[in-house]
């Protein structure tokens, strides 16, 4: 008897094969014969309906991957998927869409669905959106083959000793993962084959299963310039759920945003240099952690600067951003900056909301009078009992702070490849210069908006000495715009709007956590964003956990709720 099969793909590959037969058949010689599921579209259309959008960065060039083979993405998986019917799938998504990582893990120890189960799930949802191009986000780069047979490994052995056990996490695609490229997003590291990076060594020891890569802002959007966020030569033009084409999604972490919001997975991890998980966490609604630099390791992950460069978790929920940062902590020997921690996480398993009646906040004065939303929210905090403390914005300026940049990945860029590369990067692609002259090759395809920033880099000057000194300063310059207020009102974080203050937290080496504030008049999504002192995560989590259940302001994006 012919499994019942999933109608969505079966109608998308008769719509996009032009094939008149039964759905069933069709699916069934899928399965057998291969076809494709993604013929190329055009979206000149597209392009030009954007092309007096308000905002420059939206003006967009291309929306699809000129070099992305969709085909090579997806078909591989399809089977698998079909697996999936519609009718078991419905069943699943109460008990799983927008459910937090605790809850999922009690539905797999009340047998309500296996670990395998939640993985095709998840492939269902990425395969019913992705591959129709009234939904497709340009989100997915890569998946791992291997998942279902990993996530079946788990099932049969049942040893949790995490709360990430057998949970699907996607990677933006400059962290190292074994089992699929790493491509930063450049056309030059297609084939880039590297080792785990250490917090995917983390993931995995701890029973998370690595469902894929999401796309990004090529070369974590320090590479052309003003150009779309969410843009990059291998995966295209990433997409806001909330609004596909009318609003940014942030960057450079533009795939880990819209993956989270779409609910693609249970999580997603990105990265962060300046506002890089803070920026698409707060465009897409969901909860973004910048860490201490230090807590997390940065070995195996494409850099841009030594000095600020940070992973970090992206959720729906802050317990589970939590969950996903424990699992991935550890010492690390290889990154210089690394440290080791010790962490109470009993309190995971905690299922009241801490009461943060005693916290004080710091806010802006500027913000308060600017900000309807912002001001809205900290009224509600303050009416539910919390210290609202108000100040006036500090005058200081990050002065060199590009230079920072740039000296850090001419230095840093040679030193990755030397480390992660195997045999499919050859060495002379191995310096910003050795990148530059490829792009230049073929300047359409690779680099339509340009590489003013790489070009930039190169014509930077700056000596070792002179950048040791200014790293000092902009570390001094971004903890005494935060440490002034804190002192002088005795808060336990400041909080900020989205990525407003990122710079700031960068240099002061300050973590940051952002969760969902609410929603413009036009549906654009706006995070608050928390920053508190060196390794005070623990503490951070506690305080967003009470500002989360005040505020309840996540809306998943109504598109991709079906």
């Amino acid at each position: 008897m012919i499994r019942q099969t999933l109608p969505f793909l079966c109608f998308l590959l008769l719509t996009l094969i032009g094939c008149k037969e039964e759905p069933k058949t069709v699916v069934t010689r899928a399965i057998e014969e291969p076809k494709p599921l993604w013929p190329e579209y055009n979206d000149s259309l597209e392009i030009v309906s954007n092309a007096d959008h308000e905002k420059e960065r939206m003006r967009f060039k291309l929306i699809q991957s000129k070099t992305l083979d969709r085909n090579k993405v997806f078909q591989p998986l399809f089977a698998e998927v079909n697996k999936m019917d519609s009718v078991t799938y419905q069943r699943l998504k109460p008990m799983i869409l927008e459910k937090d990582i605790p809850t999922l893990q009690k539905h797999v120890d009340n047998g309500d669905f296996t670990y395998e189960t939640l993985v095709r799930f998840y492939l269902y949802r990425i395969y019913k959106y992705e591959l129709n191009p009234e939904t497709c986000l340009h989100t997915i780069i890569s998946l791992n083959p291997n998942v279902i047979q990993e996530a079946r490994a788990l099932d049969a052995d049942k040893n949790r000793n995490h709360p990430i056990y057998g949970m699907p996490i996607l990677l933006k695609d400059n962290i190292g993962t074994t089992e699929m490229p790493t491509t930063a997003g450049a056309i030059a590291l297609t084939e880039h084959q590297t080792d785990d990076a250490f917090v995917v060594e983390r993931l995995k020891s701890n029973g998370a299963l690595i469902l894929g890569k999401v796309n990004l802002s090529e070369w974590a959007y320090y590479f052309c310039g003003k150009c779309p966020v969410g843009y990059s030569a291998v995966g295209g033009q990433t997409l806001n759920p909330y609004g596909r084409k009318v609003f940014e999604t942030g960057g450079s972490s533009s795939g880990s945003g819209t993956a989270t919001a779409a609910n693609y997975a249970v999580a997603c991890v990105g990265t962060e240099t300046s506002g890089s998980i803070l920026s698409p966490s707060s465009q897409n609604s969901v909860v973004g952690l910048k860490p201490t630099i230090g807590l997390l390791s940065r070995s195996g992950i494409v850099p841009i600067s030594s000095t600020l460069d940070t992973p970090g978790p992206m959720t729906k929920f802050v317990k589970d951003n939590a969950i996903v940062l424990h699992a991935m902590m550890g010492y690390d020997k290889e990154d210089d900056d690394s440290v080791l921690t010790s962490w109470d996480d009993q309190w995971f398993k905690l299922d009241s909301v801490p009461n943060i009646v005693t916290r004080r906040f710091g806010v802006f004065k500027d913000l308060i009078e600017q900000d309807s939303l912002y001001r809205a929210a900290t009224e509600k905090l303050r009416s539910a009992g919390v210290q609202i403390v108000a100040f006036e914005r500090p005058d200081i300026r990050l002065k060199g702070f590009r230079t920072l940049l740039n000296v850090d990945m001419k230095n840093d860029l040679p030193k990755y490849f030397m480390a992660q590369s195997k045999d499919s990067v050859e060495l002379d692609l191995a310096t910003v210069e050795d990148f530059v002259r490829f792009n230049r090759e073929d300047s359409l395809v690779r680099m339509p908006y340009g590489q003013r920033l790489f070009e930039g880099i190169l014509s930077d000057t700056t000596s070792q000495e002179t950048l040791n000194i200014l790293k000092k300063s902009l570390q001094i310059a971004g903890r005494q715009y935060f440490d002034d207020a804190m002192r002088e009102h005795d808060l336990d974080g400041i909080l900020s709007i989205n990525n407003y203050h990122a710079g700031f937290a960068a240099v002061a080496k300050y973590p940051a956590l952002t969760l969902p504030m609410g929603f413009r008049p036009t549906g654009e999504p706006v995070n608050m964003t928390c920053i508190a002192k060196q390794f005070q995560e623990e503490k951070l989590y506690g305080m967003g956990l009470g500002i989360e259940g005040i505020l309840m302001a996540r809306k998943p994006p109504a598109l991709f709720m079906d």
